[in-house]
């Protein structure tokens, strides 16, 4: 990599615009696209997906555990496919939620942000609930690697409202010390629902990027994003998935329509 992952999303955002496409293979959707529950559904669906997009969106996020459910075999079709996004110019952000302390941390972020790795991503989504401190192994990975990571901190599913309120200051602040120097958008990012009323924690010195799911079948509009990120919109990288991915022959102009959605709401 030649520059930090912070920098590449900010130029794929102005690029292509501010959008991210949710790569979530679950039975219920390979059922929809009329194929088996199976790593041969499953392999067809991702590869169609990825040749819709993988030169349209700024990122696309694969969802590790539809790929885990199939063992070896499903996590061959993670293997292949994350080199044909990145050379279609798609960002690979790894949806895997991976949290834990010490070298495992290290080793966690190795597997997925270490370049040479045969499931190495541009950035990988984390789990802070360990202590923010636990996350320091995959921040010295990324950073020796140019990846990045979000970590979650105000998600759009509301059980985990109580929980994440309670500490979601201590995550904003570790967050913005993780970004300190950036030159201009940071490599250490947040993941936080576009479904939210508010967020109700300040993001002005964030210094990373946001990624916010919750676009589509949650509820959420380009317009809601743009209005609970309203000071940091130039950061916010929208997520969809069931809204795009439910008809095969519609996926890239599905696609399309949300991206210039979100590039007109976003816009400072």
């Amino acid at each position: 990599m030649s520059e930090p992952f912070g920098a590449r999303l900010r130029a794929q955002m102005e690029r292509r615009g501010p959008l991210c496409v949710g790569l979530d293979p679950s039975p219920a959707l390979l059922s929809a696209w009329g194929l088996d529950d199976s790593p041969s559904g499953l392999d067809r669906f991702t590869h169609t997906v990825a040749e819709a997009v993988g030169d349209l969106a700024a990122a696309v996020k694969p969802q590790s555990a539809f790929y885990e459910r199939w063992g070896s075999r499903g996590l061959a079709v993670l293997e292949r496919v994350i080199p044909v996004l990145r050379e279609a110019g798609a960002l690979v952000i790894l949806d895997a939620k991976r949290g834990d302390i010490d070298t495992t941390m290290a080793a966690y972020a190795e597997a997925y942000l270490e370049q040479g790795s045969p499931m190495a991503a541009d950035a990988l989504t984390v789990s802070p609930y360990l202590g923010f401190g636990s996350l320091a192994g995959a921040i010295a990975v990324a950073r020796g690697n140019d990846a990045g990571l979000f970590v979650l901190a105000r998600t759009s599913n509301p059980e985990a409202s109580a929980l994440q309120s309670a500490v979601a200051d201590q995550i904003f602040d570790g967050v913005s010390a993780a970004n300190e120097g950036a030159a201009d958008l940071g490599s250490v990012g947040v993941v936080v629902g576009a479904t939210l009323d508010k967020v109700g924690h300040p993001l002005d010195r964030l210094g990373g990027p946001i990624l916010s799911p919750g676009l589509g079948a949650q509820g959420a509009t380009p317009a809601d994003v743009a209005r609970l990120f309203s000071g940091v919109r130039r950061a916010v990288l929208p997520s969809v998935s069931r809204a795009v991915l439910g008809d095969p022959g519609r996926v890239r102009s599905r696609v399309e329509r949300y991206r210039d959605e979100c590039a007109e709401r976003l816009r400072d």
